[in-house]
């Protein structure tokens, strides 16, 4: 006999003993310790590698005809102004002159415009080149390449006059006998960590933003909307805490790593066994839905920011405690 509504086969109720050595009791899944859902640091390499040496793809059709149109466009635009110029010095001289001078500042503007993103471009490599050196002198141990990378790490930060003290630690380091990890440590102790504490902030204060603001807001596209800004905010801070400070390309080319990274670890699962997990069965089940998908924004705006400081820190986590994506997630439910 079969249960008409499921199609599973029907068992009549039956009675066991509680001594009866046949009888298998199921345990129920408890929830243990809170499992760490950030995004891994292993995997941190490939993504870096993505911004120090991006790949070179061979010929493509496609960009041979974007190339073609942006050169007609180009030279239709460059047409049109000089004749719009030459009209202007027909009707009058100096309106000619005007035009002259509006499109020297154009010019002088859009030099200046490309020249920032080229040398936001260049700052990205320098970060990603020097985070590639500082992985392989601490994983080798080796000394030379370690007092090259930390030299290295020191002149990107002495620009600062609050990582002074830090520098002048670190040059005396310099001068120590030590192995090569040791050296990096120590100078992941003095320049970089009070970078880390920075960035918790600036990811803590994101994340909170995202939970209260998502969780008001009355329609879902504009809770997309914001977090997505959100976390390009948060990755752009992050990256200019660290040296990076990417222009709009750079940009875009760190999104993409940050966004590989994520990919590589995982995302996040959005739904209720992220809050019993990270809050907690009892907090999870209280909360109401609309403040649950807030904190779920807040958590995923966390976890990018987590991936940001691990795709655009110099130095690799050594000694240094990474922040933990369930730290973070007491600050989304706090009453302070």
């Amino acid at each position: 006999m079969s249960d008409p509504g499921s199609g599973q086969p029907y068992r009549r109720p039956t009675a066991f003993r509680l001594d009866d050595s046949r009888l298998e009791i199921a345990e129920e899944p408890a929830y243990e310790e809170i499992e760490d859902l950030a995004p891994g640091i292993d995997d941190a390499k490939g993504a870096v590698e993505q911004i120090a040496n991006p790949r070179r793809r061979g010929f493509r059709w496609g960009a041979l005809v974007l190339s073609a149109a942006g050169a007609l466009v180009s030279l239709a635009i460059g047409l049109g102004v000089d004749a719009l110029i030459r009209d202007l010095f027909q009707r009058a001289p100096w309106l000619g002159w005007v035009g002259l001078v509006a499109l020297s500042l154009f010019v002088l503007g859009l030099v200046v415009v490309i020249g920032r993103e080229l040398a936001g471009i260049a700052r990205l490599k320098r970060v990603a080149r020097l985070r590639l050196a500082c992985d392989e002198a601490a994983a080798s141990n080796d000394r030379d390449l370690a007092i090259a990378a930390t030299r290295s790490v020191m002149d990107l930060y002495s620009a600062r006059p609050e990582t002074a003290k830090a520098r002048a630690d670190v040059r005396n380091y310099l001068r120590e006998i030590m192995d090569g990890r040791d050296l990096l440590v120590l100078a992941e102790r003095d320049l970089v960590a009070p970078l880390d504490a920075r960035a918790r902030a600036m990811i803590s204060g994101s994340a909170r933003r995202v939970s209260v603001v998502t969780a008001v807001s009355p329609r879902a596209f504009l809770d997309i909307i914001y977090v997505l800004w959100e976390s390009v905010r948060l990755i752009r801070r992050v990256s200019s805490l660290y040296g990076g400070r990417p222009g709009a390309i750079g940009m875009l080319r760190l999104l993409r790593a940050v966004l590989g990274h994520l990919a590589v670890t995982g995302t996040i699962a959005v739904g209720d066994t992220i809050l019993q997990q990270v809050l907690g069965h009892g907090l999870a089940g209280r909360i109401s839905s609309k403040l649950g998908e807030g904190v779920v924004n807040g958590l995923m705006t966390a976890r990018i920011g987590l991936s940001a400081m691990d795709v655009c820190r110099p130095l690799p986590f050594l000694a240094a405690e990474r922040p933990r994506l369930k730290d973070l997630a007491g600050n989304l439910v706090s009453r302070e």
